[in-house]
């Protein structure tokens, strides 16, 4: 398994969460999350992200799909959060 860090990208309009580029978080051992900076979480992110974040924690055969997501991004359609993706 895979511990991942959720590294922010670029944020189009303004976060209502406050995220800035460079902001980030972890998921440790597929079941903890892990605050980096700012100490908070945006539940909104966090919630659409997890289905893929599950996926990419694990280790997958090589031609798997998960294997080719680089970023993912939170559902406000205005204010668009992006975060990269970095397995560790």
């Amino acid at each position: 398994m895979y511990n991942v860090k959720c590294t922010v990208k670029s944020v189009k309009g303004e976060c209502a969460a406050g995220y800035k580029v460079g902001d980030h978080f972890f998921i440790k051992d597929m079941a903890m999350i892990e605050a980096g900076e700012p100490k908070g979480i945006c539940l909104y992110a966090l919630t659409a992200m997890v289905p893929y974040l599950t996926a990419y924690c694990r280790n997958t055969p090589e031609d798997d799909w998960i294997n080719l997501i680089e970023e993912l991004q939170c559902p406000d359609s205005t204010n668009v959060v992006v975060f990269s993706l970095e397995r560790q």
